[in-house]
């Protein structure tokens, strides 16, 4: 016989109406933002120099001369060529924080693609997260921009460099300035490594296993071999070829170029999967195993299909989460790509708290409910922009 323990959750209308009002403040303070984003542009025309406004705007404001410099060149960036982000924050959609991530990206850009960009971006930024946002608009760069993109790729990757940043009590931070597969290369190989040798020693949590083998490898003088890890890059078939620039994903960072996914394609030690997809939505709907690695075939579509766990905001790789029921088995959920999904342990564990609802959707997402009773969907990005076919007497040329 087994039993299964449910336990009763009882709907608290003040908690709900508690943290409405506190949300209705937050549109306030956001549309408050719009306004003061409007005077502080005004205030950098006719202030002076971009120097002695940002001056200014540090001392009134007291903060640092980096966060008044931030703050200016974001005000300026939005009422001048970015009417659609502000907008958005003068409707309460987003806040400050939100739309700075559209202007720095923006920030090297002629004025006619920063236009193309925050017109594409004007339905992509309302109920999403800042890193979101910014791969958005990473990626929308990237499609409208793709040789200045590249130029200034080359630039910043001629600029690595590794920092040290001494902190309190004994401990410091190093930190290296690299590609953006180089670094999430060494950041896999180190998770793999950490979670093996945690298997026999777990006297020691896995980041500090993680940050254990990240020094001994780098105190090493005589180590035999380079670590090998493999790091998850999508990309349309077309682009990959050539035929089309549209940006790939690299798994736990975002879109990245076409240019770059071909170098590491070419690279002889890599490794392929295929990804069949739907033409018309993008979608996947199968994945072949990998040519290192055989997993289940269930969970090699699903991390193929989420790429990241789908917890709203959570960007933690599918490759590093748990493979788990949306509608967990104990409430008669099934186990198929329908009721399953990628989830880091945190948010996987979170849908066991009392008031937290998950439900699969009908395109391979799932709606979170709250305790509070609100709602989230999440559905995962398709692998490539919709490519309806053409009517059958649609001529070939």
């Amino acid at each position: 016989m087994i039993l299964v323990m449910t336990t009763s959750f009882a709907f608290n209308p003040k908690a709900a109406r508690l943290l409405d009002a506190a949300f209705d403040e937050e549109v306030v303070l956001r549309r408050a933002q719009g306004r003061q984003v409007r005077s502080i542009a005004g205030f950098a025309g006719v202030g002076g120099s971009r120097r002695s406004v940002t001056e200014e705007v540090a001392l009134v404001f007291s903060v640092s001369r980096n966060q008044a410099f931030l703050l200016v060149e974001t005000s300026c960036a939005l009422v001048s060529r970015l009417p659609n982000t502000l907008a958005a924050l003068e409707n309460g959609d987003i806040d400050l924080f939100k739309a700075s991530k559209v202007s720095q990206l923006t920030r090297e850009v002629s004025d006619e693609v920063a236009a193309q960009v925050d017109a594409w971006m004007a339905t992509r930024l309302a109920g999403r997260d800042p890193a979101a946002i910014r791969r958005s608009v990473d990626h929308a760069v990237q499609k409208f921009d793709p040789d200045g993109y590249r130029d200034r790729a080359v630039k910043k990757r001629a600029l690595r460099h590794v920092a040290l940043e001494h902190e309190d009590e004994t401990m410091s931070k190093l930190s290296g300035w690299l590609p953006a597969e180089v670094a999430s290369s060494i950041y896999a190989s180190l998770s793999q490594a950490a979670k093996k040798r945690r298997r026999t020693d777990q006297s020691r949590t896995l980041d500090q296993h993680r940050a254990d083998i990240f020094a001994e490898r780098l105190l090493a003088e005589d180590g035999h071999g380079t670590p090998r890890a493999h790091v998850h890059v999508y990309v349309d078939l077309l682009t990959l070829i050539g035929a089309r620039e549209d940006p790939a994903t690299l798994a736990g960072y975002g879109p990245v170029p076409g240019w770059l996914v071909r170098e590491i394609a070419a690279d002889p030690d890599s490794t392929w999967s295929r990804l069949i997809t739907d033409p018309f939505t993008g979608q996947l709907l199968e994945a072949s195993p990998g040519t290192y690695r055989s997993p289940a075939s269930l969970a090699r579509l699903i991390k193929a299909r989420d790429r990241e766990c789908t917890h709203p905001g959570c960007h933690r790789p599918a490759e590093f989460s748990e493979i788990d029921h949306i509608t967990t088995w104990a409430r008669h959920g099934n186990t198929d790509h329908h009721n399953c999904h990628a989830a880091c342990t945190i948010h996987n564990h979170l849908k066991e708290e009392p008031g937290w609802t998950t439900t699969p959707t009908s395109n391979g997402g799932m709606t979170i409910t709250t305790p509070t009773g609100h709602t989230y969907t999440t559905t995962p990005e398709p692998l490539h922009d919709p490519r309806p076919q053409p009517d059958d007497d649609t001529p070939p040329f």
